[in-house]
């Protein structure tokens, strides 16, 4: 990522929402995690800030409607990916 060293996190939410996903879901992830990975702009990623009470969270898509949100710290040096669902499950 850019140079930088990076640490990347799961939470224990994101780990059990990862685990009951359906398969194709987690390949999809895994594939998309890839390309963050090399680079987490990537238009492909579709990588936005959230509004509203995610602000502060970043989202990036992993199919039409599944969804990963993450949080990044000390200035893009640490991620730590917090959910994954779809669209409606994320943003209620």
């Amino acid at each position: 990522m850019n140079g930088k060293k990076l640490r990347v996190d799961f939470s224990k939410v994101f780990n059990k929402q990862l685990g009951k996903a359906p398969l194709e879901i987690k390949i999809a992830f895994r594939e998309r995690f890839k390309l963050f990975l090399l680079n987490p702009r990537d238009p492909k990623l579709g990588n936005h800030l959230l509004q509203g009470k995610l602000k502060g969270l970043r989202s990036l898509n992993i199919t039409g409607d599944w969804r990963t949100i993450y949080l990044e710290q000390e200035g893009g040096k640490v991620i730590i990916f917090e959910a994954l669902g779809t669209h409606s499950q994320l943003y209620r």
